[in-house]
C-alpha cells in the first residue's frame, strides 16, 4: 500500500479527516477529485495552512497537511508552536523530501535540522520511517493520537518488512555484543548494509530503527548501550538536537554513559546531487559507514562528529 492509498482509505472512513497541501501535491495528486471539500490546498502559503489546520482541529476535524519538511518546520514553526503545540491540537504534519530525500536541493530546501525543532515543541511528537512499507504500518497509530505530530514522509521502496508500529517503541532489528546501531529514515538501508559487512568481519552487531524519535524508546537506547561496546547513531540531519543529542539526554538522565560514535552532517549543508551521489559524497553509504565503525573500533579513540570528506 502507498501514503496515498492509505490516506484515501483513511479519509473515506473517516469524514473528519480532511486533507491539506500548500501547493506541494507530489504525495496526494489523486485526492482532489477524490475529496472535494475535504482537499484544501492554500497556495504557498505553509503558515496560513497551520491556522487552517488549527481552526479545523478546534472543530472536530483532522487537518492532514503537506508541504516540503524544509518549509513545514521552519517557515511555519511559530505557526506550529503556537496553534498546534500550545493547544496540544491534533493536527498532522507530513514533511515531503526530510534530510537526504531533497537530493538535488540545495540548502534552502534541506530539512536536516526538522528533527531537533518539531521535538523541541511541547506537545508535538516527532516520527521518521525507515521506508514506505514501516510509513503505512506507523501513520494509522500516528493520525489516530490526539496530539499534534511530525512525520518524515519516506515513500522509498525497499525489500525489508518492518514488524508493527507501536507508538513510542523502537524496532529492535538484531541485538548486538560489539556495535549496535541507531538510526531512522533513509539511512535504514545503508545501516543493513553496514551490518552485513561488520558481520563479515566477524563482529557482533546489532541494528535498532528508531522509527519514533518522540516519544523515543528510551529502554531501546538503555539496553542497546548496556550489551554493546560501541553505540553509532547514524542520520540524516545535523547532528545537534537529532538523535546523538536524543541518546545523550536519554543517558545523563538515567546517570550512566556509554562510548558512542556519531555519524551524522557536522555543521554543515550536503552537496547537491542525485542521491546515490550525495551518499557517497557524504560518508553515507553502507560500506563508507562500516568502514568508518571499523576504523573507530580499532584506533579506540573517544569520537569526533564524523562526516567524513570522501573522494568524488
Amino acid at each position: 500500500m502507498t501514503y496515498e492509498q492509505l490516506l484515501t482509505e483513511t479519509a473515506l472512513a473517516n469524514e473528519q479527516v480532511i486533507v491539506m497541501t500548500a501547493e506541494n501535491r507530489a504525495l496526494v495528486r489523486n485526492l482532489p477529485g477524490i475529496l472535494g471539500k475535504r482537499f484544501i490546498d492554500t497556495g504557498i502559503t505553509e503558515q496560513t495552512m497551520i491556522g487552517a489546520a488549527a481552526g479545523l482541529a478546534l472543530r472536530g476535524r483532522i487537518p492532514v497537511v503537506h508541504a516540503l519538511a524544509a518549509f513545514l518546520t521552519m517557515r511555519a514553526f511559530e505557526f506550529v508552536r503556537t496553534d498546534l503545540g500550545i493547544p496540544g491540537l491534533p493536527a498532522k504534519l507530513s514533511g515531503f523530501i526530510p534530510g537526504l530525500l531533497s537530493d538535488g536541493n540545495g540548502p534552502t530546501h534541506q530539512a536536516i535540522e526538522d528533527i531537533a525543532i518539531m521535538r523541541g515543541i511541547p506537545n508535538v511528537t516527532v516520527f521518521a520511517p525507515a521506508d514506505e512499507d514501516d510509513l503505512v504500518k506507523m501513520l494509522p497509530q500516528i493520525w489516530q493520537s490526539a496530539q499534534p505530530a511530525y512525520t518524515r514522509i519516506n515513500t522509498r521502496k525497499t525489500w525489508y518488512e518492518h514488524a508493527p508500529f507501536v507508538l513510542g517503541k523502537a524496532e529492535v532489528i538484531a541485538e548486538g555484543t560489539d556495535v549496535t546501531i541507531l538510526t531512522y529514515g533513509l539511512l535504514f538501508e545503508q545501516a543493513l548494509i553496514a551490518v552485513e559487512i561488520l558481520q563479515s568481519e566477524g563482529l557482533s552487531v546489532g541494528l535498532i530503527n528508531m522509527r519514533s524519535l518522540k516519544p523515543v524508546d528510551e529502554q531501546a537506547i538503555l539496553t542497546a548501550s548496556a550489551q554493546s561496546k560501541l553505540v553509532v547513531t547514524l542520520e540524516d540531519h545535523f547532528v545537534t538536537g537529532g538523535l546523538y543529542t536524543i541518546v545523550a539526554e536519554v543517558l545523563l538522565k538515567h546517570q550512566t554513559t556509554a562510548r558512542v560514535l556519531p555519524i551524522a552532517l557536522n555543521n554543515k549543508w550536503f552537496k547537491p546531487a542525485l542521491l546515490p551521489d550525495v551518499l557517497q559524497h557524504e560518508g553515507f553509504t553502507g560500506k563508507q559507514i562500516a568502514e568508518q565503525i571499523l576504523g573507530y573500533k580499532t584506533t579506540h579513540h573517544q569520537p569526533e562528529i564524523l562526516t567524513p570528506e570522501f573522494s568524488e
